[in-house]
């Protein structure tokens, strides 16, 4: 039922993205005056289609993970003496540089709306409040400590660790000055110190963690959430709502806690001393055995933590009227963009690991993640991901809109077309790059299982 559920959302988030990303070139192709032939979502045999007045086909493939629009082009088929005119071949370079950009433009534009929609709707996030702070840490050599408020890094508002996250992953592998603008207890300063080239780790980056990091938290005890059908909590007689007070006569102070006497007990028995309706219970529950990526071994039971409550003043509720939305929504878009932007230029010079890489697979589960998690997390991984695809589709390689863009550019400077041997020469070269960083992130996913 996993499985499906996590498909199901890669079909949505890529059906989405994708329908969009060619209405942008379907739209303005139109208003330039050429000939659609079919609007498709998805590769492969149509599984459904219908026609308009002006004889587009619109189709649903059976392959949901792409999509294109078909143009009419006498470089690939004769056209007709009275539609050649409306050929894309036909339209100056201005033009299909137009129609090329459309797609990203498109991604961009849905991106702001996004982001616009949330900044209006609003939405409630928790402060970045300092936990704790690691020894030897960049972060210690800021000068942050416990209970610390960040509210701008580098200049740049932040409002969740989600926003701290981001700027930090900005700042990975460099040696310069970052500036954290902090409060605590009324009073507000900034704190500055030297990054010294700190780095992400290959397999599992985390920003926060690796610059020294832990964020606040409020007591969670160890109080048992939803069970898992089948795993070894609901072996044992373990139920939702069961308090664990002590784990083989040792007691538990909460469940991160009640986590690591799990963790460390691999198909190893423990006794357990649960409240439950008011009594002490004991109940007998042997972890189940897990290997990590690294080859580490840990204990899990399949259950977990009840839901924790945050007290309102780590609560944050961000809102903005319609107008003042908007450079909030650009802001946010563009955030995304440089965000995106660093990355790529931070994996070319090495400064940021390929094997962060993402492909289809990472892709579902973050989906599947963010619409299980609600409708603010949805939208703004929808949000993310249309950028990225509207940054990546610029880039300058054959085959994506970028290298069009480019061919087109260069046949407006020079007056004439590239030949076709050079034009053939740079789509192959374009699908090889193209292909290889397919099969590399796909490498990378299943590596992730």
């Amino acid at each position: 039922m996993q499985i499906v559920e996590t498909v199901l959302a890669l079909i949505l988030t890529l059906g989405i993205l994708v329908t969009l990303h060619e209405a942008g070139h379907f739209w303005v192709a139109r208003r330039c005056g050429v000939k659609v032939l079919r609007f498709s979502v998805g590769f492969g045999k149509p599984l459904f289609s219908w026609y308009d007045r002006q004889g587009t086909e619109f189709a649903v493939a059976a392959i949901p993970l792409g999509g294109y629009v078909k143009m009419l082009d006498e470089r690939e088929g004769p056209v007709p003496e009275e539609l050649k005119d409306q050929a894309f071949n036909a339209k100056p370079p201005s033009k299909r540089i137009a129609i090329a950009a459309a797609g990203p433009i498109a991604n961009f534009l849905f991106a702001i709306a996004a982001y616009w929609l949330l900044s209006v709707v609003g939405f409630t996030t928790v402060a970045p409040i300092v936990g704790d702070v690691s020894q030897g840490s960049v972060a210690e050599r800021v000068g942050l400590t416990s209970g610390m408020e960040i509210h701008q890094v580098d200049g740049r508002r932040v409002t969740s660790w989600r926003d701290v996250n981001m700027r930090l992953l900005e700042r990975t592998g460099e040696f310069g000055e970052v500036t954290i603008d902090v409060s605590q207890n009324g009073n507000r300063g900034t704190l500055r110190g030297a990054l010294d080239g700190w780095s992400l780790s290959e397999d599992t980056p985390n920003p926060l963690n690796e610059f020294g990091v832990t964020p606040w938290r409020p007591d969670v005890p160890a109080v048992l959430g939803e069970i898992s059908p089948g795993g070894r909590a609901e072996a044992g007689g373990l139920k939702s709502g069961d308090r664990v007070v002590e784990v083989d006569g040792k007691p538990v102070a909460d469940w991160f806690e009640l986590v690591a006497f799990i963790r460390e007990a691999p198909e190893k028995p423990l006794e357990l001393t649960v409240e439950r309706d008011g009594r002490m219970e004991q109940i007998r529950v042997t972890p189940a055995e897990r290997t990590a990526d690294d080859g580490s071994v840990t204990g899990f039971v399949g259950a977990g933590v009840s839901e924790v409550t945050w007290p309102d003043h780590v609560l944050r509720d961000v809102s903005y009227g319609p107008l003042a939305a908007i450079p909030n929504a650009v802001s946010e878009t563009w955030g995304d963009t440089r965000l995106t932007l660093v990355a790529i230029k931070k994996m070319v010079t090495g400064l940021l690991s390929p094997t962060n890489l993402s492909g289809p697979i990472t892709i579902a589960r973050i989906a599947e993640a963010s619409v299980s998690s609600g409708f603010e997390d949805f939208i703004r991984f929808l949000a993310y991901l249309s950028v990225s695809l509207g940054v990546l589709n610029l880039l300058p390689i054959p085959v994506l809109d970028g290298g069009h863009i480019v061919y087109y550019t260069i046949e407006a400077i020079r007056r004439k077309p590239l030949s076709e041997q050079a034009q053939a020469f740079g789509l192959r070269i374009g699908m090889a790059m193209i292909l290889t960083l397919m099969v590399f992130a796909l490498y990378n996913d299943l590596m992730r299982l």
